[in-house]
């Protein structure tokens, strides 16, 4: 709720006055006006000058509440005033723990409404998270229907300005596109009209799935200023993000769920609260810096777990090999072939509790193994053989569904799923769970306990595939909105728990590959599958865009080589993989041995960089990949710039390309190929300023490492040069992949 004064706020005697905030690498300033609302009007770089935005800047909350009228709100801007007697009450700072904290509160003194605006920020890192927390202090209830999370304008004109934006479907995930924002913002000439442009660009989750269509996050850039701003909004369910003008600046609304866009609205009786979900802002001179800053604060936010350092391989036998069809006769020559290859966990995919000639997929929900497959010593045997190898075992699960046909659907009381108008929801053969009900929570207690502490798996991968919108409305829940987003932070509360009991188990957080690739979640599991694609030539742009989304360290990038494909493409699959968290499939077990030690090798090179991977931050020094690009980069920069790896990928295109490498330009460097081993694979030359990559044949991968010592992993690897254009031999072919 914001917007122009009151006449009784306009005729108030406060002064306005400011107040600081920030540290060695954020400066925050705050205005608070003559009628009591606080402003933030300078968010920026110590020392930059150009954050002053006091003729543009916004109030810190925005609300909109039944019975109240809305606020400014963007496209939605009505000219109502309750949001402006939400007047500065008091401010106070802290310091714990590497953060910043400032907390700042206001008071509505009709409706007695009280909101605290909690800004935090890591110490030494350009990044603000926000959230605001709402007490009712007053004697009536009182039914919001939407409350920003942060909010920030006197960013430069949409002239000055390009947003980018992130589809994320299935099966293509993190597709990064840019446009002015102009394109978007019309430009109605203020200097004629009283009013700002109602014009906006505004981007919304939808449904269960809070990462499908688009990425909850976005970023602008400035054209010529060099300056780009980068932001996440930290929801399970729904979120929305708003671009708009104001006084001739742009202005940035980060909000959770919505009673617009999502059915979601609350009611505060008199006492109550209720925080929102957080934002987070990141600042620097250019995308790539500030998407930097997003993955040092996305480490510094998330749960503490020895996996985060160690990142052991993981092989899981899904994709493009059994396909939820596990027995133990498949198994167990997968298992010594995997352990060969040099994995460290093994996780046994969907399909292990099917023992219904049915199908299992509308039967789920007692997570019991099948003793149909797994007949001579049961599921235990197998697991018993995966230790046996030196290896960890994990398990599938898809906790929150319920099949139709499944006893645990008759088992478990009605309030224990989601629903609608007192009728259980059904979902492609499926209820859900709803973790807000102790009965829930209980069977999925049961479940896991028995799976982590009975059978002694160290490893479980948690998908989720089926969408629920707009959501469910249990008894207490005002909307629907509101009982998928009190869920969806239910299971992560449930999660945690898990963890705490179980601090050893790795959880893989996969809802059909990157469908709940959020931050809440990213911050409570250890692993973010990145997709389901199958595709080798369609993974790379999925690849070397996730980073933008999810820490290195944290994308499972699946790699599966066939036996089938020619050493070419064995490379490619596995070249892919080898800056993100790298999840094997495939079937070893049937190559010849020559192939196998293509697999062998690409995990040693892994294995002798990935203490480097858990620090690194990401560029790309070819910009964002798109879908289609011929060649593409990722890049990893280590602590101090000491090291830095790039993956580069040809699809096509010459098969020559000079690479810059901005941050390193002027350094004496060396480039070292670490992957592919063949001579023939292609080669890199520093030449000071930027990298000459020769890539032969297509499809071909490079990994490479810049530095200026040389490489001292476990392998022994020399400098390459770019081979001579006779030198490119013909590619292989690569055998389609099934569609699933």
């Amino acid at each position: 709720m914001t917007g122009t004064a009151d006449a009784a706020h306009m005729a108030s005697n406060q002064r306005q006055h400011e107040f600081t905030w920030g540290h060695e690498a954020l400066d925050a300033r705050f205005a608070v006006a003559p009628d009591g609302t606080p402003r933030l009007v300078r968010l920026a770089h110590p020392g930059d000058d150009r954050g002053a935005a006091s003729q543009s800047a916004l109030p810190l909350v925005e609300l909109t509440a039944l019975g109240h009228g809305s606020g400014w709100s963007g496209p939605r801007f009505t000219g109502t005033a309750f949001g402006s007697r939400l007047t500065h009450r008091a401010h106070r700072t802290s310091s714990r723990d590497g953060w910043e904290r400032l907390t700042v509160e206001l008071h509505d003194p009709d409706t007695g409404l009280t909101a605290f605006a909690e800004l935090s920020s890591p110490t030494g890192l350009p990044v603000l998270r926000s959230r605001v927390r709402l007490r009712n202090d007053g004697r009536a209830p009182l039914v919001v229907q939407s409350v920003s999370s942060l909010l920030l304008g006197g960013l430069p004109a949409p002239d000055a300005l390009d947003v980018h934006r992130a589809r994320n479907d299935w099966l293509a995930e993190c597709r990064w596109y840019a446009e002015p924002l102009r394109a978007s913002v019309a430009d109605i000439n203020t200097d004629v009209h009283e009013h700002d442009s109602r014009a906006a660009l505004a981007l919304t989750g939808r449904g269960s799935w809070p990462t499908d269509g688009h990425l909850a996050m976005g970023a602008l850039t400035e054209r010529d200023g060099g300056r780009a701003w980068a932001w996440q909004v930290e929801s399970p369910a729904g979120w929305r993000w708003d671009l708009g003008e104001r006084a001739h600046g742009t202005y940035l609304a980060l909000n959770g769920p919505t009673d617009a866009e999502h059915q979601w609205r609350i009611r505060l009786a008199p006492g109550e609260e209720f925080t929102t979900v957080p934002a987070a802002l990141a600042l620097g001179p250019d995308l790539d810096s500030a998407l930097g800053a997003l993955t040092s604060y996305r480490r510094a936010i998330r749960r503490p777990h020895p996996d985060h350092t160690a990142l052991p391989v993981v092989f899981n036998d899904y994709m493009n090999t059994l396909m939820g069809d596990p027995t133990t006769a498949k198994l167990l020559p997968l298992i010594d072939a995997a352990a060969d290859a040099g994995a460290e966990y093994f996780c046994i995919d969907s399909g292990w509790y099917d023992d219904d000639t049915r199908g299992w997929w509308d039967s789920v929900g007692a997570w019991q193994p099948s003793p149909r497959r797994f007949p001579d010593g049961g599921l235990q045997a197998v697991l018993d053989r995966i230790r046996e190898r030196g290896m960890v075992p994990g398990l599938w699960l898809e906790p929150e569904v319920v099949g139709v046909r499944s006893p645990v659907a008759a088992e478990l009381p009605p309030e224990a799923f989601f629903q609608r108008d007192g009728v259980r929801l059904t979902e492609q053969g499926r209820h859900q769970l709803d973790l807000r009900h102790p009965a829930a929570r209980a069977h999925l207690d049961k479940t896991v306990d028995r799976i982590a502490g009975d059978w002694g798996v160290g490893y479980l991968k948690l998908d989720y595939n089926i969408v629920v919108d707009p959501g469910t409305q249990a008894p207490g829940d005002l909307a629907p909105g509101a009982g998928l987003l009190g869920h969806a932070q239910a299971y992560l509360d449930w999660l945690s728990a898990v963890l705490d009991r179980h601090p050893g188990l790795v959880v893989e957080n996969c809802a059909s590959g990157g469908m709940r690739m959020d931050g809440a979640t990213l911050a409570v599991a250890q692993l973010q599958s990145t997709s389901d694609q199958q595709d080798p030539l369609s993974y790379p742009p999925i690849a070397a865009a996730a980073p933008t989304v999810v820490p290195p360290e944290q994308g499972a990038v699946w790699a599966y080589p066939q036996p089938e494909y020619d050493d070419g493409l064995i490379t490619w699959t596995l070249g892919g993989a080898l800056l993100g968290r790298i999840h094997l499939s495939g079937h070893l077990d049937r190559m010849p041995d020559h192939r196998r030690a293509l697999v062998r090798d690409a995990v040693d090179v892994y294995k002798s960089i990935r203490g480097d991977l858990a620090r690194a931050l990401p560029f790309w020094p070819l910009g964002l990949p798109g879908w289609t690009d011929e060649w593409l980069a990722l890049g990893l920069r280590t602590p101090g710039d000491a090291t830095a790896y790039l993956s580069v990928w040809r699809r096509g295109g010459p098969a020559e390309l000079r690479i810059p490498v901005r941050h390193l330009a002027g350094r004496p460097l060396r480039a070292d190929v670490l992957h592919p081993s063949s001579a023939d694979a292609g080669g890199a030359v520093w030449d000071g300023e930027g990298l000459t990559v020769s890539v032969p044949r297509t499809p071909g991968v490079l990994l490479i490492r810049l530095g200026q010592e040389p490489w001292d992993g476990t392998l022994t690897r020399v400098r390459r040069s770019a081979p001579a254009p006779d030198r490119a031999r013909p590619g292989g072919t690569p055998t389609p992949c099934r569609a699933r």
